[in-house]
């Protein structure tokens, strides 16, 4: 069975948030014990990663630097992100596999992915990132051909493009590694956000991608059976956060595009994880699964998380 990992932003931070290199090295440590469970139990496994944190810091370092030097754009952001991250993956998972007695080669991949040049986001951006800051100090980013809203009190707020996923270009690079005995992270953050021009060239766009999205493209490209999306809670939840919350098992797909439809599941967190499972297996797909870090191995296993299938009864 062919399983894609999807590892949240809390599998690269210490529990309270904190990104310094240390605690990234040491989260990432401790995320890999599952991963390498399923290499040595004879899964065929890829990963994929979030990188909010890490882009959060290289956005500051933007802001600090600002009057001196240019700002970095997004898109490069993304790429130094993904080559730090999947820096330390590999490092851990090696370690962790060899410590289980598995020879398996593991690999990361820089990857491009690859939008729609006439995407509406592009020309209105809409998507909050980075830090609240002063007039004044936004207002040097804004000539840098920034975009930056006034968001009240709370000061100024950088906005930028979150367009549709629709080809990870460097897809075949990541299939033919696989399908060669390595292990491969690739498509952090997902993806770097490329557009191709009329005469065939690849540029680099100020934009974002929504990791889960990513994930669920990656999990298409490379034929896998289970996407697995690795959060910091166990499962969805209808009317979280209420006395009547219920923690959803296996679901259907129709019923679970239909829970989306009805607003259990928030834009900015869950949506789009259960968003990702649904096309995963409308696509073809076997098996979505949302579940919490500790439980990726239970979860391919089918014994945790909330589990999306293309038709069977609501647990």
């Amino acid at each position: 069975m062919r399983v894609l990992v999807a590892l949240g932003g809390n599998a690269m931070t210490a529990p309270d948030g904190s990104a310094r290199p240390g605690d990234q090295i040491k989260a990432v440590t401790e995320a890999m014990q599952p991963v390498a469970d399923l290499v040595a139990d004879g899964y065929d496994v890829a990963l994929t990663h979030g990188n909010g944190p890490q882009v959060g810091n290289l956005l500051v370092k933007n802001e600090l630097a600002a009057p001196v030097v240019p700002p970095v754009p997004l898109d490069w952001c993304g790429a130094q992100t993904q080559g730090t991250i999947g820096f330390i993956l590999v490092n851990a998972l090696e370690r962790a596999l060899t410590d289980r007695g598995v020879r398996r080669r593991v690999a990361a991949v820089v990857t491009r992915t690859r939008v729609d040049a006439h995407d509406p986001g592009l020309t209105t951006p809409t998507k909050p990132i980075g830090r609240y800051l002063p007039q004044a100090e936004a207002q040097v980013l804004i000539e840098h051909g920034q975009v930056w809203e006034d968001r009240g009190e709370r000061g100024w707020r950088r906005v930028v493009a979150s367009p549709e996923p629709l080809e990870i270009l460097d897809g075949p690079a990541v299939t033919a590694l696989v399908a060669a005995g390595f292990v491969v992270v690739a498509n952090g953050g997902g993806g770097i956000p490329v557009v191709r021009a009329p005469d065939g060239e690849i540029h680099g766009v100020e934009a974002v991608i929504d990791k889960d999205l990513g994930a669920a493209l990656l999990a298409r490209s490379l034929g896998a059976d289970t996407l697995v999306i690795a959060t910091d809670v166990a499962h969805a939840v209808l009317r979280f956060g209420t006395p009547e919350a219920e923690a959803l098992g296996t679901v259907d797909v129709a019923t679970m595009r239909r829970y989306a439809d009805e607003g259990h599941f928030a834009g900015g967190s869950m949506g789009p994880k259960v968003e990702a499972c649904c096309r995963f297996v409308e696509h073809g797909g076997q098996r979505a699964v949302i579940t919490s870090l500790d439980r990726i191995a239970d979860a391919v296993r089918d014994e945790a998380g909330t589990v999306v299938v293309a038709a069977a009864a609501t647990a």
